[in-house]
């Protein structure tokens, strides 16, 4: 199956919103795990969480758009900005 990257944008000054949601989507992705096979939080220049990365193995771009759009970050309105691109793993292991 191919790789995706999911990567998700907090809108500014949204860390209350993400740590009120934050267990939610901890379960959400656990939940989701036989698609996901890297994923953590963005920082910012003050290592302040201020996003989503995943690297998800999945049918299709679609597949990972529904996974996102189930996610409870995404639900409460957190995301300014969401991209989804194919992978390629050319180094390292996934």
């Amino acid at each position: 199956m191919p790789l995706f990257m999911l990567a998700c944008f907090d809108k500014p000054n949204a860390l209350d919103l993400r740590m009120a949601t934050r267990e939610a989507h901890l379960a959400y992705v656990r939940d989701n795990m036989a698609l996901v096979k890297v994923a953590g939080p963005m920082l910012d220049a003050a290592d302040g969480m201020a996003g989503s990365l995943f690297i998800l193995e999945a049918e299709d771009r679609a597949q990972v758009a529904a996974f996102n759009a189930a996610d409870p970050y995404q639900k409460a309105g957190l995301f300014d900005q969401v991209e989804i691109r194919g992978f390629r793993a050319s180094i390292g292991q996934l």
